[in-house]
Parts: C-alpha cells; structure tokens; sequence
C-alpha cells in the first residue's frame, strides 16, 4: 500500500547542483523544506544497480538511514535507440569524473556517426525512502531526437542535444517552467505527488 509524505523536511539525495535545483522548484508547493546531501554532508554511494529503479532506490535509501528523514533520490539519463539505449544508466559516467557533458555530448555525436535514428528517450526514477526501509518508486519518460550541434544554456547534462517530440526548443533553450511542465522528471514527479503528496 502506498505511503502518504507526512513529514516537513526531505533530504534529496544527490549532489548534483542542477538536480537539486529542479526537484526543490517541483516541491516548493508542498511547503516542504527541502536540504540536500552535500549540505548534510552525505557520502555517494556507489551506483551498482543495473536499472534505473534499482540506483535510484538504493541511492534514496542510503540517505534516508544516514540522515533518519525521508529521502528522495532520482536516477536519470538519456537512452538513445541507435545506441542500444547507452548511455541509459552510465549518463553521468560519460561525462567523466569532472562531470563536462560538453565532452558527454560530444561522444553521443560520435557513437551516432553513420546513423541516421536520432531517437532518443530521456527517463527518470524518483525513490522516495524512509528510515525504515520503505520505498516509493516512479518512472517517467519524454520521447524525441537529438540534435547536433547542442542548442541552449539552460537546464544540465544532455538538455542542450534533446528535442522532445511535438517542441521546437530543446531542453536545453526551455524556459525552466515550460521544461518542468513536459520533462521525464515532471512525469516522474506528478506520479509521485499524485501517489504520497496528496494534502
């Protein structure tokens, strides 16, 4: 059975700067306050799952029993068809140890050389975990193609090189209020307010 949030403070698991940015807009309705790992000084823990649920559930839960609040965890990335769905999981490792996804993009274009398929998918998975060992877990995922060269300063990571169907921007160009409107990580997002944040 589905766990309702009842609490007024959620740790978010990751030390990602934009990550944090995004998800704390998406819960400022809530009056939640809102505390990321790095402020409470969270050890990473090391992403050995094999799927997105499986990271984002064990990144959500590490926090959550460090901290002894409940914990949101998201684990993301882009899955490009003519790549197998790579780098799916391993986004951020393309971008190396000092995160430049200027370098991640570029491989992307590389890899695709000699493919016409640009289809590409950006999915989401928010973990919401308690101390006790509970877990909340949503998928959400915006289909579309990428383009080349990257377009846009705004947004992280692949935002720049991803074109949602139907758009004429790409994530990277969006005003950040149409981008949480329509991202894989909104769609995540409304299944979870829809499931524990119900007031």
């Amino acid at each position: 059975m589905a766990r309702p949030f009842a609490g007024e403070r959620l740790v978010i698991a990751s030390h990602n700067r934009g990550k944090l940015v995004e998800i704390a807009e998406l819960m400022q309705p809530f009056g939640i306050a809102v505390t990321g790992a790095a402020e409470l000084r969270l050890p990473e823990p090391e992403e050995t799952g094999t799927t997105f649920e499986a990271n984002a559930e064990l990144k959500a839960l590490a926090a959550a029993q460090a901290s002894g609040l409940p914990a949101l965890a998201d684990d993301s990335g882009l899955a490009v068809v003519a790549l197998d769905g790579a780098p799916g999981i391993y986004s951020a490792r393309w971008a190396g140890p000092d995160r430049d996804f200027a370098r991640a993009m570029a491989l992307v274009e590389r890899r695709l050389q000699g493919q016409s398929d640009r289809r590409a998918a950006f999915v989401a998975v928010l973990a919401l975990a308690w101390p006790d060992g509970h877990i909340e877990t949503m998928r959400g995922e915006v289909l579309g193609q990428l383009v080349f060269p990257p377009r846009g300063t705004r947004g992280f990571g692949y935002d720049p090189i991803f074109l949602a169907d139907g758009e004429s921007e790409t994530f990277g160009e969006m005003a950040p209020a149409r981008k949480h409107a329509i991202s894989h990580r909104a769609v995540a997002f409304r299944k979870l307010v829809a499931t524990c944040f119900r007031r």
